[in-house]
């Protein structure tokens, strides 16, 4: 069953542990010389699972979507879609909602006052590799035109 299982497979499983993990780590840091300076009323370096509460559990089922391909891959599932596609949808999905959340909607208050940890990088990376892992499979598979006119 693993023999079928290719290196984008395993670039997006690991991309999905990276992601799981990192929930976990800094992604925001208050200034410690501004006394204003709160993210929820926190202070200091909060992760994602800290700051958000509907968040977290998004990105934990976003993780978890490239091993769902590879479970596909590996029974050799049949799919009404190209094998792949649902998890770099996935990915994507993720990947703007860390981008609007690290950039344009930063927790905290005063938003000059919050930096990005690591954390947030770190994410970023792991949902590019998920990308990349779900989006090299679904080109792998060609898919069969329609005469035009036909749905």
């Amino acid at each position: 069953m693993a023999a079928r299982l290719h290196r984008n497979e395993f670039m997006g499983m690991l991309g999905g542990v990276l992601l799981a993990v990192i929930v976990f780590l800094p992604w925001y840091g208050t200034d410690p010389n501004n006394d204003n300076a709160f993210i929820d009323g926190a202070r200091g370096n909060l992760s994602c699972w800290d700051v958000h509460p509907i968040l977290r559990w998004l990105l934990l089922a976003a993780a978890v979507a490239p091993f769902i391909l590879a479970y596909i891959i590996a029974t050799d599932t049949q799919l009404s879609w190209a094998r792949g596609e649902m998890t770099a949808v996935t990915s994507i999905a993720a990947f703007g909602l860390i981008l609007y959340n690290g950039v344009i909607g930063r927790p905290g208050e005063p938003s000059s006052a919050i930096s990005l940890k690591y954390g947030w990088f770190l994410a970023l990376i792991g949902v590019l590799a998920m990308i990349a892992g779900a989006a090299l499979r679904s080109s792998e598979h060609e898919r069969a035109r329609k005469p035009p006119g036909t749905i």
